[in-house]
């Protein structure tokens, strides 16, 4: 079930990074996919340099900062599905620097995109995470309530954060707050941190269900002081670069979504053509062989849906809606094609001898992070009502 490049025309240079992801994926990610798993806790530094040795964790940034230039959305997720077919957890880990320029490349000063993008450039990058969540604040992004007070040239930030991927691994933060918790989204403005700045605290890093390759923590700033030259944009431009974001990284989150699916339903195939019961192969049995069906429809119709939601927004065209239809049934087909690969391998579909109950588990999180599928259609369907 490779990418149906065929129904589009690939620049050398997109089948050359392409070519290079499918073979990192095979020789690099799946064989270690078990191993970061039940680290669980613990950041795999090794596949983070050795991707970032070939250009992986800066592929989504400008040629002009050391990055390897791929920065319209359909490219980049074309890359993260092969990616993700190794292991979602660590295809998703390697884009997480891509994320963080996104704010800073859409809200930021020239100093500032050459300050913090050019060494995400470099042979060892830094690790580098947003900070949105908070323990009482998730979807509704505009109720933040860490604070952001002035203080003449400098603000002073206090406040908690949760559910922050790579959070005391990474170097530098993009924290979004509020100068008035009364605007709401109006009030939510980005500054960028670093680890060792006075005040600024991270938790131990959470035991999750899956996805360990990430890991998750809390940050908590106590009065923590930010010079306004680390503030991105004009006060209360965070939020419109906080939505720009997620209709980008949506969108890629979906192709990482439609990778695992992918990776699932070629492993239940080939299992299915080897495990014999009843005295034929097991795909060869209807109820098996109509599972498989749906898996590998599925998965196409995830794809195709992410590939219009990228090609709108590589086009400058609103991906609003598109991208959030998009994360929505590929999110979903991630979870029933890795349901499907256990329940085609049974038994051993639940040991930990295979992958497939560790892509299940890895799956749940793609309908919840970046909005939860409740979310998505809540965008979808307030798209439908033309009063709004």
């Amino acid at each position: 079930m490779r990418l149906p490049t065929e129904l589009v025309a690939l620049t050398d240079e997109q089948n050359h990074i392409l070519d290079l992801c499918r073979r990192f994926a095979e020789q690099e990610i799946r064989p270690i996919a078990r191993e970061v798993d039940e680290a669980d806790t613990e950041v795999p530094w090794d596949i983070w340099y050795s991707a970032a040795k070939v250009g992986l964790t800066s592929f989504m940034l400008p040629e002009a900062y050391g990055g390897g230039g791929f920065t319209d959305v359909f490219t980049q997720c074309l890359v993260q599905e092969e990616l993700c077919t190794g292991d979602l957890a660590i295809g998703n880990l390697l884009t997480a620097n891509g994320f963080f320029a996104h704010p800073i490349l859409e809200l930021g000063t020239g100093e500032q995109r050459e300050r913090y993008l050019t060494p995400l450039g470099a042979p060892r990058p830094p690790m580098t995470s947003l900070a949105v969540t908070e323990p009482d604040t998730g979807s509704d992004a505009a109720s933040l309530t860490t604070r952001a007070v002035r203080k003449g040239d400098w603000y002073v930030l206090s406040g908690r954060k949760a559910w922050i991927s790579n959070a005391g691994a990474s170097e530098y933060y993009i924290v979004f707050a509020t100068v008035d918790p009364a605007l709401r989204s109006r009030g939510v403005t980005a500054f960028v941190l670093h680890r060792d700045t006075p005040g600024f605290t991270v938790s131990e890093p959470w035991k999750k269900m899956g996805q360990r390759a990430l890991i998750n923590a809390e940050l908590v700033l106590d009065e923590v002081e930010v010079p306004e030259r680390d503030r991105l944009g004009a006060e209360g431009d965070g939020f419109r670069g906080l939505m720009h974001t997620f209709d980008r990284s949506r969108t890629i989150l979906a192709a990482a979504a439609t990778g695992v699916a992918r990776a699932a339903t070629e492993y239940a195939t080939e299992y299915a053509r080897q495990r014999r019961q009843f005295g034929k192969p097991i795909i060869e049995h209807q109820a098996v062989a109509f599972r498989l069906a749906d898996m590998a429809t599925r998965v196409e119709s995830a794809r195709l849906m992410t590939w219009r939601a990228a090609k709108l927004a590589a086009a400058g065209l609103p991906a609003g809606r598109e991208s959030a239809m998009a994360k929505l049934i590929a999110s979903e087909t991630a979870m029933f094609a890795t349901w499907a690969a256990v329940q085609t391998l049974g038994g051993w579909g639940y040991s930990r001898e295979f992958l497939v109950e560790k892509w299940m588990r890895d799956a749940k999180l793609e309908e919840i992070e970046e909005g939860t599928s409740d979310i998505q259609r809540l965008i979808i369907s307030r798209s439908l009502d033309d009063r709004r």
